[in-house]
């Protein structure tokens, strides 16, 4: 047997990883095959194994699977499923087997020849930082020579991109980076070592350690669901939470199914069989996707809308359910659910503009004359005695010590009013984005009124029917005539037009979705990624087709609500682990940073970006919501809406020291 590619051959060779015997010719410049019963034995080799060890494969899928690796004199030979998950009852599909081919060939990736094994660095680096240590500096001092002279640090700055790595010992490596920051803490402050890690889903340990670190000596760890759109941004938008969904077993239980850009078998394999089966059930499965992909296969209707209108359709949706079941009929679940559990009955103040008026801010507890400091945080419902009530639930009972134990949606009595109709109409004057250049309109639509106090005010549902254009009887505006009427936002046949999806198909599918719910009480679900998530305004894309959910009382509900692709990371160590990545336990709050941003104003990608956000702006904006998209970053961090590091224009050390100077002890300083 010939040694055909060196020491990893050999073994892999033992291992039987190859079926044939492997011969060189005389002259030692050909290799061929020899077949026959000689070569069985490594047929055979390629079954056997010395052990059998339980592992997952820290990929970014969240899947988790757990399989049974077969390993041979060290090497591993190859995987297979395991199968003693637990069982989840006999009136449902288990969850094993679980696990995808990627998953299977993830033992060949192991040794592939271009897996990264040891450490680069910048050949250029390298050669400074020997000759610095090799004058006997220490390794910070070392590293301090570098960038203390323009021309070192601009030769190993301008080869970058370039190539020119060479490999370098763990011990080396780790001396630069360490001396690195040192020097960095040293001379501009802690807070300019900056870390960035994939999704913790890659693997919790890994994220946690590196992230723990990086906190620990004072620096800043920059997000990283939106430095790749994989965060659907809609999620804490409208629920405060990071996609807070059902696990994918979750959808054996619901009634009416929706795969909405999310390709499951090929993005979710290890969890389709739970939609593949759930069919058997009687389960209705609709695929939304402008190609024909793997999962619509498996759907009972396809709708196929242009790639990136998929928010029109879901307004279109929106308009049908609220018309038919809001306001030319009436569903008690529905209702009910928006009353207790949305913001649909809360008061909006309507402010004067052009003749007209504009929604404002939440009317609050101040409103009503409330002085207390949390009772701006307080919304008003109106009941349907007429009279102006707090409600519980609203950030305002979190943190009172009036509020302990009331931030819950008991509405201890309460029956909110989801509409002012009957009182006073008044015209409103609301942004639309539907021109094919993305430049907003002004529509204006009528909404009933009333004055509490010195405000007039409606509730989010009553402005909510006149975005989508629902009309009503006595109520000023430009409404349009019916579902067939593609002239007006946001109609059916109005989203014909901009999808392709025929009116009649969008209004009964969502006529479909709404009545399941309504039957089942909320069992109606969509799966929703990344074919939608990672567009161009995904997150407005997002809130028309949670919407759709919300108003149908399926959010909340075992078999309804929406499901993304985030599910297995959200455990029960996640709490534990929380505190352990960010260094909880030594100081809070932790330093993090939006990734996006930090990136676009430190690397000065704002100084060539001609794009203002001028551009994404609502017509009605007021003057200080405009400008360049780095306005409106610095206008945002100004207004505590999100962080921004460094804080300082200084090393925040040397800060540090002058208020200690200032004061005559250290119990003086603020914590």
């Amino acid at each position: 047997m010939t040694d055909i590619a060196g020491t990893a051959s050999q073994a892999l060779l033992k291992a039987g990883r190859f079926f044939t015997r492997w011969e060189e010719s005389e002259d030692g410049r050909a290799v061929f095959r020899r077949g026959g019963r000689q070569g069985d034995v490594f047929y055979r080799d390629r079954w056997s194994h010395d052990k059998v060890v339980r592992s997952t494969h820290g990929v970014n899928c969240t899947g988790s699977c757990s399989w049974k690796v077969y390993v041979k004199d060290g090497i591993i030979t190859w995987e297979t499923q395991e199968t003693d998950y637990p069982s989840v009852g006999p009136d449902r599909p288990e969850y094993e087997p679980r696990g995808c081919p990627r998953g299977a060939a993830f033992s060949w990736y192991t040794y592939s020849p271009t897996r990264v094994r040891y450490p680069y660095a910048r050949g250029v680096l390298v050669d400074l930082y020997r000759q610095a240590r090799a004058e006997g500096k220490d390794p910070v001092d070392a590293w301090a020579s570098i960038q203390a002279e323009p021309e070192k640090r601009r030769s190993y700055q301008r080869a970058r991109g370039k190539g020119g790595f060479v490999r370098v010992g763990w011990e080396e490596a780790t001396e630069m980076v360490a001396a690195a920051q040192v020097h960095t803490i040293k001379a501009h402050g802690p807070d300019r070592n900056i870390g960035f890690s994939p999704i913790p889903a890659m693997s919790m340990v890994s994220h946690c350690v590196g992230t723990r670190y990086t906190q620990l000596i004072g620096g800043v760890m920059t997000s990283f669901y939106d430095w790749y759109a994989d965060l659907p941004v809609a999620s804490p938008q409208v629920f405060g939470d990071q996609t807070d969904v059902p696990e994918s077993g979750d959808w054996w239980d619901a009634t009416y199914l929706m795969m909405w850009g999310s390709n499951v078998p090929v993005t979710r394999t290890p969890d389709a069989h739970w939609m593949a089966e759930v069919r058997y059930r009687g389960t209705k499965v609709v695929s939304v996707s402008p190609d024909y992909a793997d999962n619509t296969k498996f759907a009972d209707e396809w709708l196929r809308p242009h790639a990136g209108t998929d928010g029109a359709l879901a307004m279109a949706m929106g308009h049908v359910i609220l018309k038919e079941f809001f306001v030319d009929g009436t569903t008690p679940f529905f209702e009910s659910y928006v009353r207790t559990y949305t913001d649909l009955p809360h008061l909006v103040r309507l402010e004067a503009h052009d003749g007209a008026y504009v929604p404002g801010r939440f009317l609050t507890a101040t409103d009503l004359g409330d002085d207390a400091p949390e009772a701006r945080w307080k919304t008003v419902v109106m009941d349907t005695t007429g009279e102006p009530v707090v409600p519980n639930g609203s950030m305002g009972f979190r943190y009172a010590d009036s509020g302990v134990g009331r931030w819950n949606l008991d509405l201890d009595g309460i029956t909110p009013r989801l509409t002012m109709i009957g009182d006073e109409p008044v015209e409103v004057l609301l942004p639309a984005f539907t021109q094919p250049d993305g430049s907003g309109e002004v529509m204006r639509r009528g909404v009933p009124a009333r004055r509490v106090g010195d405000h007039l005010v409606t509730t989010v549902f009553d402005l909510m029917l006149a975005q989508y254009g629902v009309a009503r009887a006595g109520l000023p505006g430009e409404w349009p005539s019916g579902y067939d009427d593609a002239s007006v936002p946001y109609t059916p046949a109005w989203a014909e037009e901009v999808t392709s999806v025929p009116a009649e198909k969008c209004a009964r599918i969502a006529r479909e979705l709404a009545t399941n719910s309504a039957q089942s009480q909320g069992r109606s679900m969509i799966i929703m990624g990344a074919g939608i998530c990672q567009w161009f305004h995904g997150d407005t894309t997002y809130r028309s087709i949670l919407a759709l959910l919300i108003l149908t009382g399926a959010m909340g509900r075992n078999g309804g609500g929406w499901a993304h692709y985030v599910g297995q990371e959200k455990c029960r160590p996640i709490t534990g682990w929380i505190s352990l990545a960010n260094g909880l336990d030594w100081s809070r709050p932790p330093r993090t940073m939006t990734g996006t941003s930090f990136w676009y104003m430190h690397t000065g990608q704002w100084r060539t970006d001609g794009y203002s956000a001028d551009s994404l702006a609502t017509p009605l904006a007021k003057g200080h919501l405009r400008g360049h998209t780095a306005d409106v970053i610095a206008q945002s961090a100004k207004r505590g809406w999100m962080p921004f590091y460094p804080q300082f224009d200084r090393n925040s050390l040397d800060v540090a020291d002058e208020v200690a100077a200032a004061v005559s002890s250290p119990e003086e300083i603020p914590a």
